[in-house]
């Protein structure tokens, strides 16, 4: 592959190879060097469907002219002066814009730089302003890789493994997944089964007046797109209410329009204590954040949690021109819409092709997940769909504890013109493996 490239192309390899940490794992050999709209260009102008947005976060597309002039006149103006010593003005900006969108009356906003910080910092202010030691998360949770995120993810054991003892007084409870229901039950009677897990667990093993946070993906997003259902994110509103525990709701991966609404849990009428959000918020520009009630921002005191670089300015330009961008060009309603026309193509493909064992989502958060003849989940199919959509010139990533779901993650202003296209390709990856390739026979079936 190298040999397609140019000769700088070739250096820069041998340089990454040298200097950068294996340790950050990469899922292509892609190599891109401009962004456009919906697409990434290789050196030489080959280019790819974007389906994965920088995992969700560039929703308004690659170098958004606003969102870049934003940017550019702010890098004009003032890089990094950090908000613990001066005031200044795009952080400002950004938290009154947050309050104008962010649910009930989450009014006030601690910037940080991305969502595992935020989810730090929405951990440390529940525990300070509650004085209660106990968190509880539930499986199957992506919410970061530092040690106090970590201790509340459980969607792959490599997230963990290598890295005990984590954060004490950490509970991992139940997720409900209908498709795969982790305590045995019939779809109709998963989540039902568990909230009642939860509540006695409470009779068991948590007093849940020493809990200070729930904190819950109302999508779980590296779990492979599952949606918690209504009711259930209902129902633990119902729990803190009656026990005084903070709710949280991780909205890194499913916010900011991604679901078709601006918050995924808007679709179940839930307002959360606090927010926690990054990703999509400024268009690919390094930034987090945790929103909240006053009266809550206000028992945390000054001193007792800060930042260096989050609120940056430039970041905070290009998340005021983000918010703005969603809104006024219908970016959010245009994820319903292209949303519920992928789900229609999936789920007709879904018809002729029984590797595909569910189509599942909100928006454009959509995750196809395959499997076995007996059901089971099948990585491999989803591996090699995913590198022969690549092949085709559409970038994908897969999801799920055995990697075996392909999630899309288109930009939230896709045309029409552009979904028809990430859909035929993938298509036809999906029968060149599945059905002229035989893979399910490769793997056992």
């Amino acid at each position: 592959m190298d040999t397609e490239y140019p000769v700088d192309v070739a250096r820069l390899r041998d340089l990454e190879e040298r200097h950068l940490a294996s340790v950050l794992h990469r899922t292509t050999d892609v190599f891109v060097e401009r962004g456009q709209g919906s697409y990434l260009y290789a050196p030489g102008g080959r280019r790819y469907l974007d389906f994965v947005m920088g995992i969700a976060s560039v929703s308004t597309g690659h170098s958004h002219p606003k969102v870049l002039a934003a940017a550019k006149a702010q890098i004009d103006k003032l890089v990094h002066p950090s908000a613990s010593a001066v005031h200044y003005g795009p952080n400002i900006e950004l938290a009154a814009k947050l309050a104008e969108i962010t649910p009930g009356d989450l009014d006030v906003s601690f910037l940080a730089n991305s969502g595992a910080e935020a989810v730090e910092a929405a951990l440390k202010l529940a525990k300070n302003v509650t004085g209660k030691p106990i968190v509880i998360a539930f499986q199957g949770g992506f919410h970061g890789r530092t040690m106090g995120a970590a201790s509340v993810t459980s969607s792959k054991v490599r997230y963990r493994e290598g890295y005990e003892p984590f954060v004490p007084s950490t509970y991992l409870v139940p997720f409900p997944h209908p498709y795969r229901c982790p305590l045995g039950h019939a779809p109709e009677n998963c989540c039902t089964a568990c909230l009642n897990y939860l509540e006695s667990m409470f009779e068991r093993v948590i007093d849940p007046h020493n809990v200070a946070a729930m904190l819950i993906e109302p999508v779980q997003g590296e779990s492979g797109y599952i949606p918690a259902p209504a009711e259930f994110l209902q129902g633990l509103r119902a729990i803190c209410d009656r026990y005084g525990i903070l709710l949280i709701f991780d909205e890194v991966q499913c916010g900011f329009g991604r679901t078709g609404k601006w918050w995924a849990a808007q679709h179940a009428g839930v307002v959360p204590d606090i927010q926690v959000m990054a990703k999509a918020i400024a268009s690919g520009f390094p930034l987090g954040a945790v929103s909240s009630r006053r009266d809550l921002m206000e028992k945390w005191a000054p001193g007792a949690h800060g930042t260096t670089f989050g609120g940056n300015p430039v970041s905070c330009a290009a998340a005021c021109a983000t918010i703005d961008a969603i809104r006024d060009e219908g970016m959010i309603e245009n994820a319903a819409l292209m949303g519920a026309c992928l789900q229609a193509r999936l789920r007709a493909l879904q018809a002729e092709c029984p590797a595909i064992g569910e189509v599942r989502g909100l928006g454009l958060m959509v995750a196809v997940e395959f499997v076995h003849a007996d059901g089971s989940p099948d990585g491999v199919a989803a591996e090699a769909v995913r590198a022969n959509a690549l092949e085709r010139g559409l970038l994908l990533l897969t999801c799920g504890v055995h990697e075996h779901c392909i999630r899309f993650i288109p930009p939230l202003n896709i045309s029409a013109a552009e979904l028809d296209e990430g859909t035929a390709i993938f298509a036809e990856a999906v029968e060149a493996v599945t059905i002229r390739g035989g893979v399910h026979s490769q793997s056992g079936v």
